[in-house]
């Protein structure tokens, strides 16, 4: 399995604000922009992820694994025995992925466009 992007997502709680206050500081352009998420990314795309809540999971992740197998990743997570507290999906933004919590709490959303 290869990784193809890994972002930071920070819960907040205004994403208007959040985009203002981290583009004003960081320089960083919006390339995605969802209502609910946006995306901000760097000239070379290096990217971080503002989230006000998840429009289908029940928790919201601390941090984006978009890799090339998402179904392989998966199976991975499964026979590893860590806790999916989102299960595989296709969302109707053209992304596939699931959420699982790792063994400090922290929940990694792994992801692949479809």
């Amino acid at each position: 399995m290869k990784i193809e992007r890994i972002a930071p997502i920070l819960t907040v709680d205004d994403l208007a604000t959040a985009i203002d206050e981290h583009t004003g500081v960081l320089g960083m352009q919006v390339v995605m922009d969802m209502g609910w998420i946006a995306f901000l990314a760097d000239g070379d795309g290096r990217q971080i992820g503002l989230m006000t809540a998840d429009a289908t999971a029940p928790v919201n992740p601390d941090v984006s694994v978009f890799v090339d197998d998402v179904d392989g990743a998966h199976a991975a997570a499964v026979a590893s025995g860590v806790e999916v507290v989102h299960p595989l999906t296709t969302e109707p933004w053209g992304v596939r992925r699931f959420f699982y919590r790792d063994s400090s709490g922290q929940v990694i959303n792994v992801g692949s466009h479809t």
